[in-house]
């Protein structure tokens, strides 16, 4: 799976000579080589891949008995979880407790980022299961959908675009506090200019929501924010939504493991985030903001 003795030593904490001298032991016993070391990158070899398929499905096998039979407070595991930012300063706690309440011995490790990245760190086997915005159709990986989020134009009332519906070309003149390209909500926003046929101009690219959120509360520019997240900025007169005459839909937030992971307790969790996800399951009532209407 990750392409190398040296990778696989590192995701098992050893070092790459034990790992060769295992694979070295494990073709003796067989009595046929597994891997084809020819060239510059091993690859496995006829028998090596036929034996490939047996070890995932018997591994496979072992794993699902041990999740199946045992007590859910007796599954021991070690999930790497990778989370957008708008899942973890929302419902992230709440999913962290259903997991220590129903799998007191599963340890996680997480991390935040931007789409992009962490969608790559699950298909090269860093992480186990993410919680993203955006639908994907990716061959590899197995998704649940977590609900929407209404996402739209904030800015300070300050720089005075009232209550008239505005266009894109209108907002192109504005500088943009935007999330750097690897963030889904990027190309939502740069589709949308294209679509209308102009351009966005950024005053500035962020990996944080909450830093771009802040300079537009200080007049900056304008930035595209879930409103959910910013009502209190909102309520208290420090953001409005800039209202467009083109609505934008809500976002929909999935859950996603790798198609070839072996332990089934990522799709457990996954299924658990769908249980505690709060975001909305149709894309209406109060998380939508129609930009025509309000």
């Amino acid at each position: 799976n990750l392409g190398s003795f040296g990778a696989a030593a590192g995701h098992l904490h050893t070092t790459q000579s034990t790992v060769s001298m295992r694979i070295r032991e494990l073709e003796r016993s067989l009595g046929v080589e597994l891997f084809d070391r020819s060239q510059r990158k091993v690859r496995l070899t006829p028998k090596g891949r036929e034996l490939f398929e047996y070890s995932g499905r018997l591994l496979g096998l072992v794993a699902e008995i041990e999740h199946r039979l045992a007590a859910p407070e007796s599954v021991t595991g070690y999930v790497r979880l990778g989370v957008a930012e708008v899942v973890s300063i929302t419902w992230l706690p709440w999913f962290i407790d259903a997991i220590s309440q129903r799998y007191p011995r599963v340890r996680l490790e997480i991390d935040e980022g931007l789409t992009a990245p962490l969608m790559e760190s699950l298909v090269a086997g860093d992480l186990d299961l993410i919680l993203v915005p955006g639908r994907t159709p990716a061959r590899n990986m197995l998704s649940w959908s977590l609900g929407r989020v209404q996402f739209a134009w904030m800015a300070s009332p300050r720089l005075g675009f009232g209550d008239r519906l505005h266009t894109a070309e209108e907002l192109s003149r504005w500088p943009v506090i935007g999330l750097k390209k690897s963030s889904y909500h990027t190309g939502v926003i740069e589709g949308w200019f294209r679509r209308n046929n102009t351009h966005c101009q950024y005053l500035a690219r962020c990996k944080s929501m909450g830093v771009a959120a802040s300079m537009a509360v200080q007049g900056l520019g304008i930035s595209y924010l879930p409103v959910r997240c910013y009502g209190g900025e909102l309520d208290r007169g420090e953001l409005q939504v800039v209202r467009t005459d083109e609505a934008f839909p809500p976002v929909e937030f999935i859950a996603a493991t790798a198609i070839e992971e072996v332990s089934p307790l990522p799709a457990s969790l996954a299924e658990l985030a769908r249980e505690i996800s709060d975001f909305d399951p149709m894309g209406k009532g109060g998380e939508w903001w129609d930009g025509a209407t309000g």
